[in-house]
């Protein structure tokens, strides 16, 4: 009954996609004086996803576990659009800040999927 609970790694997923997205964010805007530099970012959680079917792999958090993977999730980064400035840099911090709002939103709506489930689970087994 409970042997594959996709939403939970779904959940899962989008948490670790929105911390790393907030860490290249977090990258580009250190970066934001540096002659030259241009920013990056992480393709968007659905688009990673779109392709991979209902198929997920399952994760080793311990290297005691068993048929798991120990690697992180590799999320494809690219360097954004080039801008005008005069020293080459390309980062926009009202651009980066917006984009740190939008993954806060993502990360909360990936806590609030796992909280939401947990409840649902709990409720299922009568331990409310």
């Amino acid at each position: 009954m409970f042997y594959d609970l996709n939403v939970f790694k779904t959940a899962y997923a989008m948490a670790t996609h929105a911390g790393q997205r907030q860490a290249v964010i977090s990258r580009n805007m250190a970066n934001a004086d540096t002659p030259g530099y241009q920013p990056r970012d992480i393709e968007a959680f659905y688009t990673a996803f779109e392709n991979t079917g209902n198929e997920v792999a399952m994760a080793a958090t311990r290297a005691s576990h068993l048929h798991g993977g120990t690697g992180a999730q590799n999320w494809v980064e690219y360097t954004a659009d080039p801008s005008g400035d005069p020293n080459g840099n390309g980062v926009s911090l009202e651009e980066e800040m917006l984009k740190a709002v939008e993954v806060k939103r993502q990360h909360d709506r990936a806590l609030a999927i796992y909280r939401s489930s947990i409840g649902i689970l709990r409720t299922s087994l009568g331990r409310a």
